[in-house]
């Protein structure tokens, strides 16, 4: 952290903390455009309200339809969209910061695709519901994660190495997903295409209320690792002179944005590039060093939000998946990216 902006505060019991004021105002900045997006979000639709009948509706001071809309039909997509975003960017920050490229995302190394084989696995193979594909997904996931820790592991696992291992376990994960659908008759294939486009469409309390819970242990988990985590992109010889206990913080920060990946990609489909964009455009907003978790699951949360409503509104009558438009602007971001990586000789 740089001296020249870092602040110092005191607290009574004689702890001192350590600030930087521009990451601090870019925090309070993302979490007023998060509630603002809700806030827009849950007011759009067939039936239109008034931001600030949105808010009073939301205080219990709204009419029995305002209600009904806003409580029950969009609140709780809003909400779910929420933890999905933050979920992502948070789980792509830690992976960045691990792998220490800004390529070491999610859905680039392979944890996505191993979440959709396993939701795949449960529709095409199983003929499961929506609880059983959600379960695939996680269950997925982690059985990802592992193979592919353990694949890197070679003294230790090294960004560079788990990068690549990642691009070639998520080649061969795609390969499997082909085949899956072509395995598939056509209203299972169906079913498998539109949950693997990622949409919040018809998320209500019941995809909610297991995504708060899980969120509620990991996201608390992962910031308590957030020094450590920093110290972690200085190198292993660093982070050990400096007392962090290496593998053990690698693998708790490792296992926990593995699973907070594949519970939302339970919760919504395979969201692709939030978990790339999000962590890049978080550090780009506070220009400060480290893995800016916070600010990244906020951008996370607030760029799903805006793609969300960028899907129901900008198209007219016909409303796309989220996925279709994430898709899109992170696979422009993704090959801006590239050229600058390239430019810079890191690549």
């Amino acid at each position: 952290m740089s001296t020249r902006t870092a602040k110092a505060l005191r607290t009574p019991g004689g702890l001192s903390l350590r600030y930087e004021p521009r990451a601090a105002l870019a925090v309070l900045a993302l979490t007023v455009v998060t509630l603002a997006a809700g806030v827009v979000l849950i007011g759009s639709g067939d039936f239109p309200i008034a931001p600030g009948d949105v808010v009073a509706t939301l205080l219990g001071d709204g009419t029995m339809a305002q209600e009904f809309v806003v409580q029950d039909l969009r609140l709780p997509r809003v909400l779910v969209a929420i933890l999905v975003g933050a979920s992502l960017g948070l789980g792509g920050a830690v992976f960045q910061s691990v792998s220490r490229n800004p390529l070491g995302s999610p859905d680039i190394i392979g944890f996505g695709q191993g979440a959709t084989v396993g939701a795949l696995t449960v529709i095409v193979l199983f003929g499961g519901g929506s609880a059983a594909v959600a379960g695939g997904a996680v269950a997925g996931g982690v059985v990802t994660g592992v193979l592919i820790y353990l694949l890197a592991w070679k003294r230790g696992v090294h960004g560079f190495r788990l990068v690549l291992v990642g691009i070639g376990a998520a080649a061969m994960l795609t390969a499997v997903i082909h085949y899956l659908i072509t395995k598939a008759d056509l209203i299972d294939a169906t079913r498998a295409v539109l949950w693997m486009t990622g949409t919040l469409d018809g998320r209500d309390w019941a995809q909610f209320w297991p995504l708060l819970g899980v969120c509620a242990v990991l996201v608390p988990l992962t910031l308590a690792y957030g020094r450590p985590l920093r110290m972690l992109e200085m190198g292993d010889d660093a982070a050990y002179a400096l007392g962090v206990k290496v593998e053990r913080t690698r693998l708790v920060l490792m296992g926990a944005a593995v699973l907070l990946v594949s519970v939302a990609t339970a919760s919504a489909g395979p969201i692709t590039f939030v978990s790339l964009s999000a962590p890049q455009l978080a550090r780009r907003l506070t220009r400060s060093p480290g893995p800016n978790l916070a600010a990244s699951a906020l951008m996370g949360a607030a760029l799903l939000l805006v793609a969300d409503w960028t899907a129901t509104n900008a198209f007219g009558e016909r409303q796309l998946p989220v996925g279709v438009v994430t898709g899109v602007v992170g696979g422009v971001y993704l090959l801006w990216l590239l050229v600058t990586e390239r430019k810079a000789g890191r690549i």
